[in-house]
């Protein structure tokens, strides 16, 4: 098979509903030219004709599932994004933490982590601090719902546009964080000796139960409609520590929804008894 037919109003309905029950995503039927250029590679490498047929893969083959969550899910992210919320990390809240915390671990959840740029931006930010503060100790746990895009974290290899960023706005990190691979870079394993990793669905709970100083869930959101959004930030209320904080992206707010957060500073957030 060479190309896969046209999605049919009817299939795309369905196919849209199976996103969201798999994943949370809330996508509209502007998606279809995006749904079919990410499954077509799918049916032409189980030799289906159509995508009813892989939605009937999908229903029918549990393992299939694991498959059709890679495809749909969106792993779009860079070192560093948004340099206001790593201003503030580095200079406010971890000194700040540290004060106020003496001899304990920060616990850090990077959900949603994607193919790791953000957990590698934290620990390399919690390592340039723990030179000035040797005392200081961290934990980040880094989970996403993709299994594929997980196990890209773990590598720590990175290439093209993600090292063109950190190249530009961190040099000294680049060099001091990563070495050359046939790939592209590589991460030290100084970064990742802190780090584990979580298959996780943001719309559970997270098991085992965790509580956790900090949870970056950044652009996130924005894939969500109003009642998973509210969903994804009560899971994320019930593993955050009593004065912990919320850290989201710059394009999302929850300003209309009940969540049990302040508002602290811009894309900051913390826990209503904080």
């Amino acid at each position: 098979m060479t190309h896969a037919p046209a999605l049919t109003p009817e299939v795309l309905t369905t196919l849209i509903a199976l996103v969201r029950e798999h994943t949370g995503i809330a996508m509209t039927q502007r998606k279809s030219i995006l749904l079919e250029r990410r499954l077509q590679p799918r049916l032409q490498a189980l030799s289906l004709h159509s995508y009813q047929d892989y939605l009937d893969r999908v229903v029918s083959d549990r393992d299939e599932v694991a498959h059709f969550i890679d495809l749909v899910t969106t792993n779009d992210t860079l070192f560093f994004r948004t340099p206001q919320v790593w201003d503030y990390f580095r200079d406010r809240y971890l000194p700040g933490w540290t004060r106020a915390h003496p001899g304990q671990t920060l616990k850090i959840w990077s959900a949603a982590a994607a193919s790791g740029e953000e957990l590698y931006s934290i620990a390399m930010l919690c390592e340039q601090f723990q030179q000035q503060v040797p005392s200081f100790r961290y934990q980040i746990l880094a989970s996403d719902i993709s299994q594929q895009i997980l196990n890209a974290a773990k590598a720590g290899q990175y290439s093209g546009r993600s090292v063109e960023r950190i190249r530009l706005s961190h040099p000294d990190l680049l060099r001091k964080y990563f070495t050359a691979s046939p790939y592209g870079v590589q991460v030290n394993q100084q970064l990742q000796q802190n780090v584990s990793f979580q298959l996780h669905n943001l719309l559970e709970p997270l098991r085992p139960p965790q509580r956790f100083d900090v949870v970056f869930l950044r652009n996130v959101l924005i894939y969500f409609d109003a009642e998973h959004q509210e969903t994804v930030l009560r899971q994320a209320r019930h593993s955050l520590k009593d004065d912990g904080r919320l850290i989201l992206g710059e394009s999302e707010t929850i300003a209309r929804l009940g969540t049990g957060y302040q508002f602290e500073f811009p894309m900051i957030y913390k826990t209503a008894e904080a």
